[in-house]
C-alpha cells in the first residue's frame, strides 16, 4: 500500500522536540516500510533538515509550520493553513492518516488521498460534527469513542480503540537490579502542567514525608516545561518548586524532557512507582506514559479518570485513586505509602502491569493497522 501520513503543523518528526503522536507515528511509519508499504510522513519544517529525504526507509516531506500558542482561535487559523499546504503537495495514495483539524474536512474529496484515516489521540473539541467522507477513526479509549459519537452518531460504524504503541519489548527488557540502600524511586514523565495534577502531587509528597517509618524515597518531575512545548511555563514550574520545598533536600528533582528514547528507558527502569495524578477529564485520552511505565516495570498510580481504565485495574496492575475527593492528596499520598511500605506487593503488581501492555508492542500495534487499513472497502 500507498500511505500518506500528515503531522501537525507544530513539532517535526523525527520527533525530537516531544509529542507522543509523532514518536509513535514515526515509528509506526518505519514498522510500515518495513513490512514493504511505500511510506510518505508530512511534518513542520525543522532547522538544519532537508524538506525533502528518504530516511529509515520513509520518504519525509516537511513544509512551514509554527509554533504552538495558547490561543484555540490561532491554533486553529495555524491548522487552517497548515492543511492547505499539505493539500496542494499531498501524494496520491491508497491510505492518508492524518492528525489535523481542518484537513479531514475536505479530505475525504481529494480522490488522491485515497482511505481517509484519522487517528483521535485527543478529546474532540467540536470538528467531528463537520467530518464526513471518513473511512477509520482510530480512537485511543473508549472516553474517546463516547465524546466522538456525542459530536456525530453517524461516524460510529468508522470507530475501533486502539490505544497507543509503545516500545514494549524495549521497556520490558531484562536490566540489572538497582544496588541495596537505593532509595525508592517516585516518577512522573508528562508536560509540567497544572492539568496533570501536579499540585495535588506536591500536596501528597509533603504529607508523605511527614510519615513516620517509611522507606527512603526520591521523586522525579521530567517533562516539557515551555509554553511551546505544552508545558505552563517558568513561572509554574517556580511555584512547583516551591511547593516541593518542604521535602528533604535531595529527595526530589524537576527535569527537563528527554526525547532520546535510550535515556527515556533508563528513566523509566529505575522507577518503582510512577504516579500520573492528571486532574482533566477533557485533556487525558490514553496515558501512553503510564503504558511506558509499566511496560519497565514500574507500579502505577493514577488518578480515577476514565481514560486509564483501560490500562489500570485498581489492585490488580496497579492503584488508583478519588482525584475529585476533598482529601484527594491525603488519599494519593496514602496510595504511595501503602506501595512503599509493601516490597511483595509493589512485586505482584509490577508483575501483572507488564505483560497488560504488550499488546501494545509496536509490531503487534503495526501489524493490527495494517490489517484493518487492507479490508477498508
Amino acid at each position: 500500500m500507498k500511505i500518506n501520513l500528515v503531522m501537525g503543523f507544530f513539532l517535526p518528526v523525527p520527533p525530537v522536540a516531544g509529542g507522543a503522536t509523532e514518536k509513535s507515528w514515526y515509528l509506526l511509519a518505519r514498522e510500515f516500510a518495513a513490512r514493504g508499504h511505500e511510506v510518505t510522513i508530512y511534518s513542520r519544517h525543522w532547522r538544519g533538515w532537508p524538506d525533502d529525504e528518504q530516511r529509515e526507509g520513509v520518504h519525509h516531506v516537511r513544509l512551514p509550520g509554527s509554533n504552538h500558542t495558547r490561543s484555540l482561535r490561532r491554533n486553529l487559523l495555524l491548522d487552517f493553513l497548515w492543511s492547505l499546504r499539505i493539500s496542494r503537495r499531498l501524494q496520491p495514495a491508497d491510505i492518508t492518516i492524518a492528525h489535523c483539524v481542518t484537513l479531514p474536512l475536505w479530505l475525504g474529496r481529494l480522490r488522491k488521498a485515497g482511505k481517509v484515516v484519522l487517528m483521535c489521540g485527543r478529546m474532540p473539541k467540536g470538528q467531528y460534527r463537520r467530518y464526513r467522507r471518513i473511512d477509520r477513526i482510530l480512537a485511543v479509549s473508549e472516553p474517546v469513542r463516547e465524546a466522538i459519537l456525542a459530536e456525530n452518531t453517524a461516524l460510529a460504524p468508522t470507530i475501533r480503540i486502539t490505544g497507543y504503541p509503545i516500545r514494549w519489548a524495549e521497556l520490558a527488557a531484562a536490566h540489572p537490579p538497582r544496588p541495596d540502600g537505593t532509595p525508592l524511586s517516585i516518577g512522573f514523565v508528562g508536560r509540567l502542567h497544572p492539568e496533570k495534577g501536579l499540585d495535588l502531587l506536591a500536596a501528597a509528597l509533603v504529607q508523605l514525608a511527614a510519615m513516620p517509618g517509611l522507606p527512603a524515597w526520591q521523586v522525579l518531575l521530567c517533562g516539557p516545561q515551555e509554553i511551546a512545548e505544552g508545558g505552563a511555563g517558568p513561572d509554574y514550574v517556580a511555584s512547583l518548586r516551591q511547593k516541593l520545598s518542604p521535602l528533604p533536600k535531595g529527595t526530589w528533582s524537576i527535569q527537563p524532557p528527554i526525547y532520546a528514547e535510550p535515556r527515556l528507558q533508563t528513566l523509566y527502569r529505575g522507577l518503582d512507582l510512577f504516579c500520573y495524578p492528571s486532574t482533566s477529564a477533557t485533556g487525558e485520552t490514553f496515558g501512553v506514559a503510564v503504558a511506558e511505565a509499566m511496560a519497565a516495570g514500574a507500579v502505577p498510580v493514577v488518578s480515577g479518570l476514565a481514560c486509564f481504565r483501560g490500562l489500570v485495574n485498581a489492585g490488580e496492575n496497579g492503584l488508583v485513586f478519588d482525584h475529585t475527593a476533598p482529601d484527594a492528596a491525603a488519599r494519593l499520598a496514602g496510595a504511595l505509602a501503602s506501595l512503599l511500605l509493601n516490597p511483595e506487593r509493589r512485586r505482584q503488581l509490577a508483575a501483572r502491569a507488564r505483560p497488560d501492555v504488550a499488546r501494545y508492542d509496536f509490531p503487534a500495534y503495526a501489524e493490527e493497522l495494517l490489517r484493518d487499513f487492507s479490508a477498508l472497502k
